[in-house]
């Protein structure tokens, strides 16, 4: 049976410091909890505030807990102090450090001025773990789970140094779920070996166990701990040396997706049962789910124009991945149950369970809205449709372009692999919930911005000076303001109902300096990414400038972006409608 080491410990847990106490604590069965399996760990250690942590975690069976004293490793604080002495060739035939025979967490070794540490070969090789290094200085190491995926398996510090003061504390910590795997596999405990080490207040409670001594050792070789005490610097001195079976071999409860209750199905669902329906089975999710994928670059969720249906389906590596995730209206997708439970990890399943919306809701929603993915489709056809205009445009006056090189955007390219190799407009178009935040809100406007800022200034610049303009009057005008006169300028144009031939013709200096209503939102889109806009008042500001009823973002700012995009896309069409206009009368 497990020793309730808190119970047995001589000073009463009231009375133990917090750190003191987790050591001495056994480990739940709660798979969320990262669990320290190492640590170094120093604080103010010559001071009245002074503590210390040396703690390894060993592997051994449950027979073992009849074995008292403390192993070596108590006092150490690693797996392995110092190299071993070989005086002769061959003298170290085989070296395997242990823990008084036994195995280990993580493989620690340290010769008082130097400490190195890294997870165990063995754990990371049995659970199939993989590793991820992070930072300079930092010198942090992750390990990930990439199969299922789970990130964050278990990490820490890879080194430190010690001269006089430690360099940094040491931690190493791994998921409850993923080392009670691996003690299952073992049949085997986590038992921490550890050093403890603090200054406490002289109390009575603590006094009493020194038996009238200024010094005095508790347990030692005939029990689980030694504790000793004694008076140092006003207080008392506690350093406890100990061995504490704290995590049992038992796995962590797996999470099932059998059994969930889904709105509009009647009965519990199983693997088993999903496969055979064929009817009666639409769930709807709020597009919420996707945002776990979305901000992951370990996820593809790239969406798919599917015969006019857009495709929302994650997925991961080629190991698993959702299918038949269909969009309709703003913030829903439509998926048949069955292709919820086809082969994934039961944990994907049961995050989109969390977010299924019930038919009563479901009845609420315009199912026909256009959704964020549609909007960006959208502006992307009419950013295609403007490159092609520009370049044939630029063809007729003489400074010729290819549409590619304007918009940076391949008609082709799309056609062939949709947006696969477009990141900028799978970000740009990433969930977008009503109650978005205003900071997500701006950011998405400044995607929005970046997406046509990419239109040469100096190829528009060069259209607008054959139009007759000089080129010291357009020398300082920026992307949107170049877009502004070369509207006006065909705006004019289609007015007198001019033939292309007549674009060099005569310049009005109209061009330069109207404000034009209709591309307008390029300009507010432009204030709200921009931070000065942002202070007093800017956002309300610019969004009034548009006609929003700013009331309503005190529940958001999705509707705000809706606008933004609707507006922004028909400042594009307009633009379209008069360069096709005027293109189409060619002499």
């Amino acid at each position: 049976m497990p020793i309730d080491y808190l119970q047995q410990f001589p000073i009463d847990e009231a009375l133990l410091p917090s750190r003191l106490r987790s050591l001495l604590e056994p480990v739940g069965l709660d798979p969320a909890r990262r669990v320290d399996v190492s640590e170094r760990y120093e604080h103010d250690p010559y001071g009245p505030a002074r503590e210390c942590v040396h703690m390894v975690m060993a592997v051994m069976p449950e027979a073992e807990m009849e074995t008292m004293g403390q192993p070596r490793a108590s006092g150490d604080g690693v797996v392995s102090f110092s190299t071993p002495h070989i005086e002769e060739q061959g003298g170290l035939e085989e070296y395997v450090p242990s823990i008084d025979g036994f195995d280990y967490i993580v493989a620690s070794w340290g010769s008082g001025s130097f400490y190195t540490y890294m997870l165990a070969e063995k754990v990371w090789m049995t659970l199939g773990l993989s590793m991820r290094v992070i930072g300079q200085d930092a010198q942090r190491v992750v390990f990930d789970d990439l199969g299922a995926p789970e990130f964050g398996v278990a990490d820490g510090e890879v080194s430190g140094s010690y001269r006089y003061i430690a360099s940094r504390n040491i931690r190493w910590r791994m998921t409850n779920e993923y080392l009670r795997q691996y003690l299952w596999t073992r049949g085997a405990w986590g038992v921490r070996i550890f050093y403890y080490q603090t200054l406490l207040p002289d109390r009575p409670e603590i006094r009493k166990l020194m038996n009238g001594r200024t010094h005095e050792s508790v347990g030692g070789q005939d029990s689980w701990f030694e504790l000793d005490i004694r008076e140092d610097d006003g207080g008392l001195l506690v350093q406890v040396w100990a061995k504490v079976f704290a995590v049992s071999p038992d796995r962590c409860s797996a999470v099932s997706a059998d059994g969930l209750l889904w709105p509009g199905i009647d009965g519990e669902m199983t693997k088993r049962r999903a496969e055979g329906i064929v009817e009666r089975n639409t769930v709807y999710l709020d597009d919420r789910f996707l945002e776990k994928y979305e901000q992951s670059g370990f996820y593809s969720t790239c969406p798919i124009d599917y015969h006019g249906l857009w495709l929302c389906s994650p997925s991961y590596g080629g190991q698993w991945g959702f299918s038949d995730c269909v969009r309709v209206g703003r913030n829903l997708i439509k998926v048949p149950i069955r292709e919820l439970y086809k082969p994934k990890p039961d944990r994907e399943i049961v995050h989109a369970f969390q977010y299924a919306v019930p038919p009563e809701q479901v009845a609420q929603f315009d199912l026909a809205e256009e959704h964020i993915v549609a909007k960006v489709d959208r502006l992307v056809r009419e950013l295609l449709t403007l490159g092609d205009n520009l370049s044939a445009l630029g063809e007729a006056v003489g400074t010729p372009k290819d549409s590619e090189q304007i918009m940076k955007l391949s008609r082709k390219e799309i056609r062939a692999n949709g947006w696969t190799n477009l990141p900028e407009l799978q970000r740009l178009a990433q969930v977008a919930p009503l109650s978005m935040t205003e900071q997500a809100f701006l950011a998405r406007c400044k995607s929005l911005h970046e997406l046509y800022q990419r239109i040469p200034d100096g190829f528009i610049r060069g259209i607008v000076e054959r139009a007759g303009h000089a080129r010291k009057d357009v020398a300082n005008f920026g992307s949107l303001k170049l877009l502004q006169a070369l509207t006006n300028i065909v705006e004019r144009l289609n007015r007198d109902d001019e033939q292309l031939d007549a674009f060099s013709s005569g310049a009005d200096p109209a061009d330069l300096s109207v404000r034009n209503e209709k591309i307008a939102a390029l300009f507010i889109n432009n204030d709200l990414r921009i931070a000065d806009a942002h202070q007093a008042g800017g956002i309300l500001q610019a969004l009034t400038a548009l006609g929003f009823d700013i009331a309503g973002v005190t529940s958001g700012y999705g509707h705000a972006l809706d606008l933004v995009f609707d507006q922004v896309i028909a400042s594009f069409e307009h633009l379209n409608t008069e360069l096709g206009s005027l293109l189409s009368r060619r002499p």
